[in-house]
């Protein structure tokens, strides 16, 4: 019984923090007695890839070696990793060590440190878009753009120190030539 009505009063109290209310008690006179604010409690977004899906974004467009995070209140963020990487999505991708841009619900602009390899060109993504209904992620260069599945990034890649890792990247490389 006493887990019951610890549990039942747990729900409660988490329903009373998800919720943002303004509380007024007031005499039959319309005397204000009291008045007390209950704010948001969001619950703890323990890292930055846990945070890119409360902003329409998948989780897997940073890889797993982030080391810290900042993001203010007007949306510019600024993401340290432990060092530069190499992931390799459809394309091979390379994360510097600080990575910065402005981050809106579904978007990212301004951005610098990510950088795509196409063909034998390195070149900068400037902007990431997710498109729910069509279930892509836009990649802009510039003026230009790429589409991508969005399931490429439903999990966290990991960070790789070199961009070509031995034998077995290189012979699936040659098999598909």
């Amino acid at each position: 019984m006493a887990k019951l009505v610890s549990a039942t009063i747990l729900c409660f109290f988490s329903l009373l923090c998800s919720t943002a209310t303004r509380l007024t008690i007031a005499t039959p006179d319309d005397d204000v007695v009291e008045v007390q604010e209950i704010y948001t409690v969001e619950p703890p977004v323990t890292g930055v890839h846990d945070l890119l899906p409360a902003f329409g974004l998948p989780k897997g467009l940073l890889p797993n070696a982030v080391k810290s995070y900042l993001l203010s209140e007007n949306g510019d963020f600024h993401v340290e990793l432990q060092h530069p990487c190499y992931v390799h999505f459809d394309e091979l991708v390379w994360y510097d060590k600080k990575i910065t841009g402005k981050l809106s619900y579904g978007k990212v602009r301004d951005v610098s440190g990510i950088q795509a390899k196409k063909l034998f060109l390195w070149v900068s993504v400037t902007g990431i878009q997710a498109d729910e209904a069509s279930d892509m992620i836009t990649f802009y260069v510039g003026a230009l753009s790429e589409k991508l599945p969005a399931k490429q990034f439903e999990t966290i890649p990991e960070c790789k120190s070199k961009a070509c890792q031995g034998r077995k990247y290189l012979s699936s490389l040659i098999s598909e030539v």
